[in-house]
C-alpha cells in the first residue's frame, strides 16, 4: 500500500468518528501541505522545516492534532523506517508527542472527543508502530532516544493495557526497555518512570523485569542515589517498580513457624530493609513525602505481618523482631491513621485476646534482650512523638493498682491495662530490686509525657501505697522515680541488678524521665522541691565525682530546670534560692562547668538519628548489646547511644542555654526586697509629713542595700566566670567553650553597665528626695514653731478662763474665797496704812510737841496776865466730833 492510501485509509476512520471525512478547513489543508513535504520532498532542509512547522502547529492547535491523527502516522512512521535523516527522525518522534500531548489552553466541550487520546489509540492499535518505537532506543542520538521514552510513556497513560499487551508479543522488547536503566541520568529516569507505569497490576510484565535482571539495575541505581538519603528516584524504584505486594507476599510465614534457617532470617532481613528505606528510615528528615507509602502499606496489611514477626512470632530471630519493630515504628511516626489503627489492634486467640500496645509493653518489661528492648521502645517513642491525642489515651489508664498486685508477676498481667502495666513495672523494684524493669517502664513514661503538659499534671497526681504502711500512707509517683534513682546512686547499690557495668544505663534513663517530666511544667518543679532532701540529693549527684559524666550532666539540667521553671514564691523553694544553693554549694563555674562536660561526653560526641542507617542484614548479624565489654569507665555504650538519639540530644542543648541565661539573670539580679514602684514615693492621703519622710528614708536605705548587694554579685560572678575562662586544660590547650564564656562576659558587662546606669538613676532620684526631705523638714521646724507660739497663747487663755471660773463659782458659794483676798488686801492696805499714819503720827507728834510748847508759853503768859488758863481750856475737846465742819467753816472763815 502506497504512504498516499495509507493516508487515504486513517482519514477513513477518523472521519467515520467525527462525521466530517471531507473537511476543507484551513489547517487542515496546512497540515497536509507539510506532510505532503515531508513525504515528497527533494531538497533536505526543505523537508527539515516542513517537520519544524508540523511540530509547532500539532503541538500549539486542537484542529491540527486532529487533522494530524487523520493523515501524518503512515507519513511520519514512514520517516522512522527509512532513518536516513537523524535530524528529520528526531523530529518525528517530537511530532509524534506533541500529536499525544494534550493541550493545555484548549477549552474541550465535555462530550467532545479529546484528540490527543484518540491519537493514541489510533498509534497503539498497530503492533508494528510500536516495534518501530522500541527500534529506536538502539539509536546513537540521545535526543531519538529520549523523546522515544517519552512517547511510549504517553501512549502508557493514554492507552494502558493495550501497550503492555503488545509489548509482550514483541520479541526482546522488555529488554530494550530494560536496558535503558543504564543510560544516561535523563534517559535512566525516563525508563524508570516507563517501567512504573508499564508493572502496574501486570504480573507477567513483572515477572519478565526480574528474569531481565530489573532488580539488579534498580537497587545499583538506589546505590548511585546514596540508599535511603536517595530521592525521590529511589522512592519511585521500590514502591512502584518493584511493587508492594511482593514485599508483603515475602514477609508472610510458610510452614513451621518455630524454623528459622539462616537464609531465611536473611531474606527477612533483605524485606524489612526495603520496607525501611520505602518509609525513609529516618524520622527526623522530611516524612511529608514518604506518607503515601506508610498509608498504601498499611492499607494492603502490612502492619499485620510486622506485628506477627515482632510480637506473635517468639521463634522468630532477634534480629527480625527487632527489625519488624523498627519498621512498625517507622509506620507510625509522623502519620495519624497508622496510630489510631495500631491502638485499635489486637493479638492473641479469641480467649485471650489483647491491645498490641500492651503486647509490646510487656516485651518491653520482660525481654531478656537489650537490642529487642530498644526497639520495642522505638515503637513507643514513634507512637507518640507529636501525638497529643494517643499520649493522653495512654495517659489516661495509669491508674494505681492494690498494693497486693503488685506482687503479681507479669505472666499474669494480661487483663491488666495498659496504664496498670506501666505502673506494675515502675513500682516492681520495691520489692524485687529490679531497677533495670523500673527503668525501661521510665523511659515508655518518657515519651506519654514529653511535651504535654496535660498528661504531665495527671500523672503527677498518682498517689502510690507505701510498702510499709507504717512510715506512710502514699506518695507520689514523682517522689517514688526519685527515690528509685537515689537507690541506684547508692552504695548499697552494690547488690541490685542495675550495679553491673551492663546497667549503668539505669541512672541515665530515670534522669531522662525526670528532666522530660519537669521541662516547662511548673506544678512538677514544685511538687519535685516539696521534698527538702531532693535539693540537696541532686546536688550532690552533680558535685559527685564518682558518677558518670551523663549522670552528672542530666542531674545538672535537673537542676537548672528546678531554676527556670520555678514559678513558687515561698521561701526556700523559690528559683532564688536554688541559684544560691548552686552558689554557695556547687559553685557557678564549677555547675556552668557541668554543662559544659555534656558537649564532650558520649551522647553529644556521638550521637545518633533516631534510626540507624545500619542496613538490618549488618544490624542482625553484627550488633550485640548484651556482650559489650564490662570496663565500668567506658561510657560509649551502644545502649545509651541509641536512648539518646539527637531528638534527645537537640532538646538538651537547648534546654541548657535557656538554663544558662536564667541563672546568671536571676544571680545577677537578686529578690527584690523593694519594689520600686513610682507611686509609692509620694506621699499618703493623710500622712504626716513625719511619717512620711522616715518612710522615704527607709526606702532609700533599702535600695541603697540591693543596689551594693547587686553590684557585689555582678563582681564575683564577673570575677567567677574571668577565672574559669582564663583556665585551659592539663595540657595548656584553650578550652573548647571558651567563646562560649566570651559571649557571657560580654552580656555580664552590659548588665554592669545597666545596673551602673539604674544606679545613677536612683542617685538622682535619692538627690531629690532628700531635697525634698530638707524642704519639708524646714517647713517642719516653722510649722513646729507657729504651733508652739499658739499653744502659749492657748494655754494663756485657757489660764484666765480658769481664774475667770474660779471668781464666778467663788461668788456663788459666798464669797468666801473673795473675803479672803479682801482680807488679805485689808490686811496689806491696813499695813500700808499703818506704816503712813506712823509716819504722819511722827510728824503731828513733832508738830503737837511745837504746840505744846507754845501753849506753855501762852499758859505762863496767860497766868502772867491773870487769866483761868483751866477755864480757858474747857470746851475745847467737845470740837472734836465734827472737825471736818469745822474745818470746812474754818477754812471758809
Amino acid at each position: 500500500m502506497k504512504k498516499m492510501d495509507l493516508v487515504s485509509g486513517y482519514k477513513g476512520v477518523v472521519g467515520l468518528v467525527f462525521g466530517n471525512e471531507d473537511s476543507s478547513s484551513n489547517e487542515d489543508s496546512y497540515v497536509e501541505r507539510l506532510l505532503d513535504c515531508i513525504n515528497n520532498g527533494k531538497v533536505v532542509d526543505d523537508r527539515r522545516n516542513a517537520m519544524a512547522e508540523l511540530q509547532a502547529v500539532v503541538a500549539d492547535s486542537h484542529s491540527a492534532q486532529l487533522a494530524f491523527g487523520t493523515m501524518g502516522f503512515p507519513v511520519l512512521f514512514g520517516v522512522l523506517k527509512e532513518r536516513e535523516d537523524v535530524e528529520l527522525v528526531r523530529g518525528a518522534v517530537e511530532t509524534l508527542l506533541s500529536a499525544l500531548t494534550p493541550i493545555s489552553h484548549a477549552k474541550l466541550h465535555k462530550n467532545e472527543v479529546q484528540p490527543a487520546l484518540m491519537n493514541a489509540d489510533l498509534l497503539s492499535r498497530d503492533e508494528q508502530n510500536i516495534s518501530h518505537l522500541l527500534n529506536l532506543l538502539s539509536e546513537d542520538d540521545f535526543y531519538v532516544r529520549y523523546y522515544t521514552l517519552q512517547l511510549l510513556t504517553a501512549l502508557l497513560t493514554n492507552s494502558h493495557v493495550r501497550l503492555q499487551e503488545v509489548i509482550l508479543t514483541i520479541p526482546r522488547g522488555m529488554t530494550q526497555l530494560v536496558d535503558m536503566l543504564m543510560d544516561r541520568e535523563a534517559i535512566r529516569n525516563e525508563a524508570l518512570l516507563l517501567l512504573t507505569y508499564l508493572t502496574r497490576e501486570a504480573a507477567e510484565v513483572q515477572k519478565i523485569l526480574v528474569f531481565e535482571g530489573a532488580f539488579e539495575k534498580i537497587f545499583s541505581i538506589i546505590n548511585e542515589e546514596g540508599g535511603s538519603d536517595g530521592g525521590v528516584v529511589v522512592q519511585v524504584l521500590l514502591r512502584e517498580t518493584i511493587g508492594f505486594d511482593s514485599l508483603i507476599s515475602i514477609l508472610k510465614l510458610r510452614g513451621s513457624t518455630n524454623k528459622f534457617a539462616q537464609q531465611k532470617t536473611v531474606n527477612l532481613l533483605c524485606v524489612l530493609e526495603t520496607i525501611r528505606l520505602l518509609l525513609n528510615g529516618d524520622p527526623e528528615a522530611d516524612s511529608a513525602k514518604y506518607n503515601d507509602n506508610k498509608t498504601v502499606l498499611v492499607q494492603r496489611n502490612v502492619l499485620d505481618h510486622l506485628l506477627m514477626l515482632g510480637v506473635e512470632s517468639q521463634w522468630a530471630p532477634v534480629a527480625v523482631r527487632c527489625a519488624a519493630f523498627r519498621c512498625i515504628g517507622n509506620l507510625l511516626y509522623g502519620h495519624r491513621q497508622n496510630r489510631d489503627t495500631l491502638s485499635r489492634k489486637f493479638l492473641g486467640d479469641e480467649l485471650q485476646q489483647e491491645p498490641a500496645l500492651n503486647s509490646i509493653l510487656r516485651i518491653i518489661l520482660r525481654t531478656s534482650s537489650k537490642q529487642e528492648f530498644i526497639a520495642a521502645d522505638y515503637v513507643f517513642k514513634c507512637f507518640c512523638e507529636q501525638y497529643s491525642d494517643g499520649q493522653k489515651m495512654l495517659a489516661s489508664t495509669l491508674i494505681p493498682q492494690p498494693l497486693s498486685m503488685n506482687h503479681a508477676p507479669f505472666e499474669e498481667d494480661v487483663n491488666m491495662s495498659f496504664g496498670s502495666m506501666l505502673l506494675h513495672g515502675l513500682t516492681l523494684s520495691e520489692h524485687d530490686v529490679d531497677l533495670e524493669t523500673t527503668c525501661r517502664a521510665a523511659s515508655v513514661l518518657s515519651y506519654v509525657l514529653k511535651d504535654n503538659i496535660h498528661c504531665k499534671d495527671k500523672v503527677l497526681k498518682i498517689e502510690l501505697e507505701s510498702p510499709t504502711p507504717s512510715l506512710g500512707s502514699s506518695e507520689p509517683l514523682l517522689h517514688r522515680m526519685v527515690k528509685y534513682l537515689a537507690l541506684a546512686s547508692s552504695n548499697k547499690g552494690k547488690d541490685i541488678k542495675s550495679s553491673s557495668p551492663k546497667n549503668i544505663y539505669v541512672q541515665p534513663i530515670i534522669l531522662k524521665l525526670l528532666v522530660t517530666w519537669l521541662s516547662d511544667c511548673p506544678n512538677a518543679v514544685h511538687s519535685f522541691l516539696n521534698s527538702a532532701p531532693h535539693l540537696t540529693f541532686l546536688i550532690d549527684l552533680v558535685s559527685n565525682v564518682g558518677a558518670t559524666v551523663c549522670v552528672r550532666c542530666l542531674a545538672a539540667v535537673l537542676l537548672g530546670e528546678c531554676v527556670i521553671f520555678n514559678k513558687s514564691i515561698e521561701s526556700g523553694k523559690d528559683a532564688y534560692t536554688i541559684v544560691d544553693s548552686i552558689s554557695q554549694k556547687i559553685g557557678l563555674p564549677s555547675y556552668f562547668l557541668r554543662l559544659d562536660e555534656m558537649q564532650k561526653s558520649f551522647g553529644f560526641s556521638s550521637s545518633k538519628p533516631v534510626q540507624s542507617n545500619k542496613p538490618f542484614t549488618k544490624m542482625g548479624l553484627e550488633d550485640n548489646y548484651d556482650d559489650v565489654a564490662s570496663d565500668d569507665k567506658n561510657e560509649d555504650r551502644p545502649m545509651l547511644v541509641e536512648m539518646f538519639d539527637s531528638q534527645f540530644v537537640n532538646f538538651i542543648k537547648n534546654l541548657e542555654n535557656g538554663i544558662r541565661d536564667g541563672i546568671v539573670k536571676i544571680y545577677s539580679r537578686p529578690k527584690n526586697n523593694v519594689s520600686v514602684i513610682r507611686a509609692e514615693l509620694e506621699q499618703m492621703k493623710d500622712e504626716p509629713d513625719a511619717n512620711y519622710i522616715q518612710r522615704l528614708r527607709s526606702f532609700l536605705g533599702e535600695q541603697c542595700s540591693e543596689i551594693d548587694d547587686l553590684v557585689n554579685r555582678n563582681a564575683t560572678l564577673a570575677g567567677d566566670l574571668a577565672n574559669a575562662g582564663g583556665g585551659g586544660s592539663s595540657n595548656g590547650e584553650p578550652r573548647p567553650n571558651g567563646g562560649s564564656e566570651k559571649v557571657q562576659i560580654e552580656k555580664l558587662k552590659r548588665d554592669l553597665l545597666e545596673a551602673s546606669q539604674q544606679i545613677e538613676i536612683l542617685k538622682t532620684e535619692k538627690s531629690k528626695v532628700e531635697t525634698e526631705a530638707s524642704s519639708y523638714k524646714e517647713l517642719s521646724v516653722k510649722i513646729e514653731s507657729d504651733l508652739k507660739s499658739l499653744s502659749d497663747a492657748y494655754n494663756s487663755i485657757e489660764q484666765m478662763n480658769y481664774n475667770l471660773e474660779n471668781e464666778v463659782k467663788a461668788l456663788k458659794n459666798g464669797g468666801s474665797t473673795l473675803s479672803l483676798d479682801l482680807d488679805a488686801i485689808k490686811a496689806e492696805a491696813k499695813e500700808n496704812a499703818q506704816k503712813e499714819s506712823e509716819a504722819e503720827l511722827g510728824d503731828l507728834l513733832v508738830c503737837l510737841g511745837q504746840e505744846q510748847s507754845k501753849v506753855e508759853k501762852l499758859s505762863v503768859r496767860l497766868m502772867e496776865l491773870g487769866e483761868d488758863v483751866d477755864a480757858l481750856l474747857e470746851g475745847i475737846g467737845d470740837d472734836i466730833g465734827a472737825p471736818e465742819e469745822d474745818d470746812d467753816d474754818e477754812g471758809e472763815k
